[in-house]
């Protein structure tokens, strides 16, 4: 992503559902976020930065004097926050993931350690952060051109996922937005074609975890699918097709087939859509704010946000949001 130094707090004005999201995560307090190995100035300036604005409390697991050096070098002010000595990236996993068992952070943050370090450390078999659902992550849009926030899982964490796993992706981005204030959030179930085809297995998903909402197998949203992308957001293009649809046209939640799909759906919103983006790791006992280095500081703090929001299970906010 593109960096863009504008402030999260003074988002531009082609970006007001950003601000409204960075709003409504101030009102829930500083969330304690421990940012894991920040051996990179990137990862370790967004921390502060987010800090700063009030947002999250950071707790820097890593060498310390290794973090002491970086900010040095890079004119950051450390102040009086709290550093835990972990010597290497998989010890900073691991004590990270004590720390948030323990109750002692609320969020994890993603530093410059690899992403499977982490997670391996979050989801791995005799983690104390496992819970019984699939991880999964979800992107949250404000893009210029929809008139509303739209989130859109999974695009990075579960490479060809089936049904079961597509199930719980869904209900771990439905969890998402209830705690963003949406009660009923309108899902997308997308694949190539609006009809269920027997050569396209992502029809055929989309279709049973459709009928598993009818059945109260997956609750707290409404649920169409298979629809097209182009069907999904417009509700001109939706009627064209003759597609009846309490989903198509004002989707809340679009939910990819694979990873191919939704890595490239992502970065089309973000480079040629304009959109600025938040991201976070659900399904564990904590939000996992799980960032790039390519991210802009931008992204980085704004995922703090959502994460202060997911973790405070923020409600009342719909208006802010879907504006």
């Amino acid at each position: 992503m593109t960096e863009m130094p504008t402030s999260i707090l003074q988002a531009p004005a082609s970006y007001p559902k950003l601000g409204a999201l960075t709003a409504l995560a101030l009102g829930c307090g500083s969330l304690r976020v421990g940012v894991v190995y920040p051996c990179e100035a990137g990862a370790l300036g967004a921390a502060l930065e987010a800090g700063e604005q009030g947002l999250i409390e950071p707790v820097l697991i890593g060498p310390a004097a290794r973090i002491r050096q970086i900010a040095q070098d890079q004119g950051l002010d450390l102040g009086s926050l709290r550093i835990v000595e972990a010597s290497d990236p998989h010890a900073a996993a691991r004590r990270a993931v004590e720390l948030a068992a323990q109750g002692e952070i609320g969020a994890l943050m993603k530093g410059s350690l690899h992403t499977d370090e982490l997670l391996g450390a979050v989801v791995g078999r005799d983690s104390p952060l496992r819970t019984g659902r699939r991880a999964s992550h979800v992107f949250w849009f404000d893009c210029p051109a929809y008139h509303k926030p739209l989130m859109l899982t999974d695009a990075v964490v579960n490479i060809a996922p089936g049904l079961l796993e597509k199930a719980d992706i869904v209900r771990n981005a439905v969890s998402l937005a209830h705690g963003l204030g949406i009660p009923d959030p309108k899902v997308a179930i997308l694949a190539a074609v609006e009809t269920v085809n027997p050569s396209l297995p992502s029809t055929i998903d989309a279709a049973a975890l459709c009928k598993m909402a009818d059945r109260g197998q997956i609750t707290g949203a409404t649920l169409d699918g298979p629809l097209g992308f182009d069907n999904a957001v417009s509700t001109a293009s939706a009627s064209t097709k003759g597609i009846v649809s309490l989903v198509a046209g004002e989707p809340d939640i679009l939910v990819v087939p694979n990873l191919d799909a939704g890595n490239s759906l992502y970065k089309s919103l973000v480079y040629l859509g304009g959109a600025a983006c938040a991201g976070l790791v659900l399904g564990a006992r904590v939000p996992v704010i799980l960032t790039s280095r390519a991210d802009s500081r931008q992204a980085r703090v704004a995922s703090c946000a959502l994460a202060a929001l997911a973790a405070g299970g923020m409600a009342g906010a719909v208006p802010a949001l879907r504006n």
